[in-house]
């Protein structure tokens, strides 16, 4: 072996360091090929995990690589962080110095305490650097309660260690899914349903009108479009599953007038305020969402509603969530007000490297904090936004349930964030660097998906204690009774891409599922809310199990529910613990999909691998199939039945299924064709800016929702169709 030699030319050595290290070697691709991830990809993503790797490693290099992964445990004298079942024992390794005696307790979240004993498991030393290094083994009792402890580790001579020690739920029963066999609900990207009263983009206040019209025909649930933040300049984000931060919203979804300090105004103000809402009205009022001028006129208007004198009740209320949030609110706000004062945008710099994100005012440390200083007022100003938005999204969830939703607002956790925004900036070191997570080719996407989302690093999240993951959620189930999680496979693995190459070019990286997972159903059970995962696409059968025994529902999509034939799945053959729907913010609206919309658009974008003739052929089967199965259900009549009538008979059919959840699109219900979204797709197609509108391209306003007959319909379909 030659230890000179590029480190490529030994693959299986370079392999078995990956494997230690979590990170897949090969993959299957959608054709069921077994595909082997390249070397140079293997380098870039070790390297980012922190290994002592690059693409100019040599043998030698490797082979000190499998040292390092070996001496990491030995390193610490606690694990990072240590999740545990409730009711459960569980083992610790603790590494203090050979022959040293230590002892272990745990502190509780409320104050008590007690010992860890320690269990006689020899294990012999082991030789870190100069120093031999011994392992002792504790038991964390099977008592301890739910909650976010901590183990302390007192080694002979006095010195003491702590580290993060949680004990999790082993599943969830959520009181909502205890009422009735199956419920069903809508889905709604609702920024795209506007009203008089919008500023150009659907609002709280619109969302609060889907919530009482969908309540009234018996929906327990609305699922919406994640509401995390993006930069507050323009140009926006226009992907509500690109934020810069997913713990923080976006205050674009703030409707002003709802304000209590709005009824406050002087008449000049107010006058204002309504003047600044006519202009983005007017200024928006086209075929597509304009988010940079709503956002233009709204802050506007906020900042004079910010300026207005709060009454004591509502300064305290907005003092103690401050003091919560804390210095992440604090930072996030600041990020908000120095991304202003420079005049920098996330969105418009994401396709310019030659003009960075982050100018030397938000990385000199100094200047940083003479910011907060200079900056204090807009830096209020932000987090005042902050709790105005959490407060408007508190009360829809207040009204959806006590419109007699069991649910009420499910909301959607992006999967990742923006590699310029706020978090990566407030904490880098979080990030695994030079790495960005996506898919990997499929039948939709032939070229892969590259969601420009930089991934958590496992090992950095683990040493936080998770905190990160349970602040975020924390956040989300504050306004919601349940959480579709995006892409949960993320739990378990990602697909991380080394920048600059394309989707193929990634492989996948494991994560510790077991801890992040118990981190969610803690506070889930916390909160009573539901968990859905998205668990579509390449999923390994166990990951569903274990999904399902966790009290985690899954996601079954019409189209995609196959036999091993091709053929659709029987309503029998669904999964019980679901969410079942008939389409996805992923695909065009059933209309649309029926008219393959969705091929006529990739191939006018150049995005199909395969001919565009062969693709139609197979959506003809695919169609044909379908109604088969709808008329062996009864579900259609007609020889040639209508777009309306076929949508009318696929969510019927979903509701012949076992699933618990049943969801219909709102652009389903109205008959809208146009995609909210075309995966793989940036600026090539107007993504996340097509307002609701019927089948004939009319938009459909929130005061049309109640009188759009085809809504109506569905829904009294689907409500009459479920099991009383």
């Amino acid at each position: 072996m030659d230890l000179a030699a590029p480190a490529h030319t030994e693959i299986d050595l370079l392999r078995s360091v990956a494997e230690a290290n979590g990170v897949a070697t090969h993959f299957w691709d959608w054709y069921g090929n077994l595909v082997d991830v390249e070397a140079a990809s293997l380098l870039k993503v070790l390297h980012a995990l922190g290994l002592p790797l690059d693409e100019d490693s040599t043998v030698h290099d490797l082979q000190r690589a499998i040292e390092f992964t070996e001496d990491q445990q030995w390193s610490t004298t606690l694990p990072d962080c240590t999740v545990v079942r409730e009711h459960c024992a569980r083992d610790v390794p603790v590494h203090v110095p050979h022959g040293r005696r230590v002892t272990v307790s745990y502190e509780l979240e409320s104050g008590e305490g007690g010992q860890c004993p320690q269990l006689d498991r020899w294990v012999p030393p082991r030789q870190i650097g100069d120093q031999l290094v011994g392992r002792a083994t504790f038991e964390i009792p099977a008592s301890l309660p739910l909650g976010w402890h901590r183990l302390v580790a007192t080694v002979e001579g006095g010195t003491v260690f702590s580290a993060p020690l949680i004990v999790v739920p082993d599943r969830i029963d959520p009181p909502a899914l205890t009422q009735s066999d199956q419920q069903w609900g809508t889905s709604a990207q609702f920024y795209s349903v506007r009203s008089a009263s919008s500023w150009g983009i659907g609002d709280t206040a619109d969302l609060q009108d889907i919530v009482s019209v969908s309540a009234a025909r018996g929906a327990q649930f609305v699922l919406i479009n994640p509401v995390h933040a993006c930069a507050p300049i323009s140009p926006l984000e226009n992907s509500p599953y690109l934020p810069v931060t997913r713990r923080w919203v976006n205050p674009l979804y703030i409707h002003p007038e709802s304000l209590p300090e709005y009824a406050q105004l002087s008449e000049r103000d107010r006058s204002r305020v309504d003047a600044l809402r006519e202009e983005s009205w007017g200024a928006s009022r086209t075929d597509l969402i304009d988010r940079d001028t709503s956002w233009r006129a709204k802050v506007q208007a906020l900042a004079i509603l910010h300026a207005q004198p709060m009454r004591p009740s509502r300064r305290a209320q907005f003092l103690r969530f401050t003091n919560e949030g804390g210095d992440a609110l604090a930072d996030f706000s600041l990020w908000c007000a120095l991304i202003e004062a420079s005049g920098s945008s996330v969105a418009g710099n994401l396709e310019r490297d030659d003009q960075p994100l982050i100018p030397e005012m938000l990385t000199d440390t100094d200047q940083i904090e003479r910011a907060r200083v200079e900056l204090a007022d807009r830096i209020d100003f932000y987090s005042w936004c902050q709790w105005v938005a959490l407060e408007q999204l508190r009360d829809t969830q207040a009204l959806a349930t006590e419109l007699g939703m069991s649910i009420g607002i499910m909301a959607d956790l992006a999967v990742g964030v923006h590699p310029k925004g706020s978090d990566v900036w407030a904490t880098p070191t979080l990030f695994a660097p030079g790495m960005t997570v996506g898919a990997p080719p499929d039948m939709y996407s032939q070229q892969g998906q590259n969601w420009s989302q930089p991934p958590w690093s496992p090992r950095e999240l683990a040493r936080c204690g998770y905190r990160p993951l349970r602040d975020m959620i924390r956040t989300v189930l504050s306004h919601a009774g349940a959480v579709r999680i995006d892409h949960i496979m993320g739990l378990f693995r990602l697909w991380w891409i080394p920048e600059g190459e394309p989707a193929s070019h990634g492989t996948y990286v494991s994560c510790d599922h077991e801890a992040m997972v118990g981190v969610l159903l803690l506070e889930a059970q916390r909160a009573g809310a539901v968990l859905i995962g998205e668990d579509l696409g390449t999923v390994e059968p166990w990951v569903r199990g274990y999904l399902n025994d966790r009290g985690i529902l899954g996601t079954s999509v019409l189209w995609f529910e196959k036999e091993d034939s091709g053929w659709p799945l029987h309503a029998d053959q669904y999964r019980r613990d679901v969410l079942a729907t008939v389409n996805t913010h992923d695909l065009p609206p059933t209309s649309g999909y029926l008219d393959g919309v969705q091929t006529t658009l990739r191939d006018q974008l150049g995005l199909l691998v395969d001919p565009v003739d062969v693709v139609r052929a197979g959506e003809e089967i695919e169609r044909e199939r379908m109604l088969v199965r709808l008329r062996e259900y009864g579900l259609l009549d007609s020889p040639e039945p209508s777009k309306e009538e076929i949508v009318t008979a696929l969510h019927r059919f979903i509701t012949m299924t076992p699933s618990r959840l049943v969801g219909v699109a709102l652009v389903d219900a109205v008959g809208d064709i146009r995609p909210q979204n075309l995966p793989g797709t940036n600026t090539e197609y107007p993504n996340w800016c097509v307002p609701l509108c019927d089948g004939s391209g009319r938009e459909v306003s929130t005061e049309r929702l109640a009188s759009d007959h085809h809504m109506t319909e569905l829904f009294d379909v689907v409500n009459e169709a479920l099991p009383k």
